[in-house]
């Protein structure tokens, strides 16, 4: 009669043992000990001082009402960090500047880059006539990160660009964000 109670004891002190909750870490208790650190620490979105540009080669559209192509990449210089979204892009002429609008029908993923990663994105325009009202002629092109108040300067060498009704609304867009080579 005695293994009972012993059998009831070491199956009360398994349960109790089991019972204790290490928050889901699965980690050791320790501190510094990897394992009690969250499963999946959130990486920092990508800053412009920490990344490359490269604008081009395009399929530039060359007579009015041809459409264009302008693939531009982007380097992780920096640590590794989270592209999210869109680019934030704008074009001006002058004391002019529109911006380009997302391809609304895109379905952006967030990219995380490890230092000299890339992504990439496309701008996609349709080419105005000189001197039209509703076109811009535009020579800047400006690239920000989503989320950062600073962009950089590129030039614009693919001709005016259509508007759609305004020089303020372009007949332009661009891509989410994608690995490079996708």
């Amino acid at each position: 009669m005695r293994a009972l109670p012993i059998a009831v004891t070491v199956l009360a002190a398994a349960l109790a043992l089991t019972s204790c909750d290490d928050g889901g870490s699965g980690g050791s208790g320790k501190t510094g000990d990897p394992a009690d650190s969250p499963k999946k620490a959130a990486v920092a979105a990508c800053e412009i001082h920490d990344v490359g540009f490269q604008v081009g080669p395009a399929n530039a559209a060359t007579t009015a009402g041809d459409t264009g192509n302008i693939p531009v990449t982007l380097t992780n210089k920096g640590a590794r960090c989270t592209v999210k979204g869109f680019p934030v892009l704008s074009v001006r002429s002058g004391g002019a500047t529109a911006d380009i609008a997302a391809d609304e029908s895109a379905q952006p993923q967030p990219l995380t880059l490890a230092k000299g990663e890339t992504a990439a994105f496309t701008i996609t325009y349709v080419r105005g006539e000189a001197g039209a009202a509703n076109d811009l002629a535009a020579k800047k092109l400006a690239i920000g990160l989503p989320g950062d108040d600073v962009s950089l300067g590129f030039p614009w060498s693919y001709g005016p660009i259509a508007g759609k009704g305004s020089a303020q609304e372009l007949n332009a867009s661009v891509t989410p964000y994608q690995h490079a080579g996708d």
